[in-house]
């Protein structure tokens, strides 16, 4: 018996790879789950799961914090006052090279869904045209800030050879461009949508496809993702497959869902005033929903790819990329989850 117990231990600290209990009942029933842009189509499988109340038939109550950005949740994770968190997956791999223990357990969404625009009448030909220019990102660090880094090193370009701004999503997102306080904006739907629709700017990069991520990364290239601390998954393996659970149900809701459903699931503020806009958002972004859950190590290696062309301290990094995702607890969602 002994000896169980200090084998269960064991396998635990090895990469966290015990298979938590089916249906046992969370060791936390109430948590706290921090967001950046909640009404961005981006997190979409987080609003369902609410939504539709997968999170109470798991037996979790959970309060939702809505930050400015992903950059804003992940310093909540850090701090302490969230346990878990939906957020871009690249964000548990600059936390592993930096020896702090964030790990993914389950892929919301398959590429980023992330448009690069500009505002109508600013010359753009190529990313090196964004020297200079003031950029719109959900918030500084955030995973539309990346993308736009990334697609700058790809000219040469510094990180800071453009300026970054903080305009938070949806309807403070569109009142910085019509305020004209940028030139260029990196963001989500349905605020490209809206911008698009409006001619107010131009779609110079875009990743709501699978071709545009592979045209612009090489290869695949995982958006958000559930991810919390290493401590909080070992302690805590009922809840974490509870919260898996739920929002792999929202994934599984979502690969047959039309874009009216979506619009029917979703807050009335999350249309921003025009359903019909919404709903086509909705449609240019159902394809980039993870199919599986489980991050593909193609995936994993392109992520990383991408964050050492611009973090000087990743650029020789020895990173074991099997630690920043778990796949244990999706492959369970699979298998119990109908």
């Amino acid at each position: 018996m002994k000896f169980a117990a200090i084998a269960g231990a064991m396998i635990l600290g090895l990469g966290l790879a015990a298979s938590p209990a089916v249906a046992q009942k969370p060791e936390k029933p109430r948590i706290t789950l921090g967001v950046g842009g909640k009404a961005l189509l981006y997190y979409l499988p987080l609003t369902i799961a609410e939504h539709k109340g997968f999170f109470k038939e798991q037996g979790l109550e959970v309060e939702i914090q809505d930050f400015a950005g992903g950059a804003r949740s992940l310093q909540a994770l850090v701090g302490g006052s969230v346990d878990m968190v939906t957020g871009a997956y690249e964000h548990t791999i600059r936390m592993q090279a930096r020896s702090q223990d964030i790990r993914a357990v389950l892929e919301l969404g398959r590429f980023p869904a992330i448009s690069v625009m500009v505002k109508k009448g600013v010359k753009w030909d190529s990313p090196a045209d964004f020297k200079g220019m003031t950029i719109g990102v959900t918030a500084p660090g955030s995973s539309t800030n990346m993308l736009a880094q990334f697609a700058m090193a790809q000219v040469g370009l510094a990180p800071n050879a453009a300026a970054f701004v903080g305009i938070g999503s949806s309807a403070s997102a569109l009142a910085a461009v019509q305020k004209g306080e940028i030139q260029a904006l990196s963001h989500l739907e349905p605020v490209t949508s809206f911008l698009e629709r409006s001619g107010e700017v131009r779609v110079v990069i875009d990743t709501r496809t699978e071709a545009g991520t592979r045209a612009l990364f090489g290869g695949s290239n995982p958006a958000a993702v559930l991810y919390s601390r290493g401590e909080f998954i070992k302690d805590n393996p009922n809840t974490v497959q509870a919260a898996t659970n739920a929002l792999y149900k929202a994934l599984q809701w979502l690969k047959t869902a039309s874009p009216e459903d979506v619009a029917n699931n979703v807050p009335p503020n999350y249309l921003l005033g025009d359903r019909e806009l919404y709903i086509l958002a909705a449609k240019n972004s159902l394809a980039s929903y993870s199919q599986t859950g489980l991050v593909p190590k193609e995936g994993m290696e392109s992520t990383l790819a991408m964050l050492q062309k611009f973090e000087a301290s990743l650029k020789d990094v020895k990173l074991d990329l099997d630690t920043t995702f778990v796949d244990t607890f999706a492959k369970k969602a699979a298998a119990q989850v109908k």
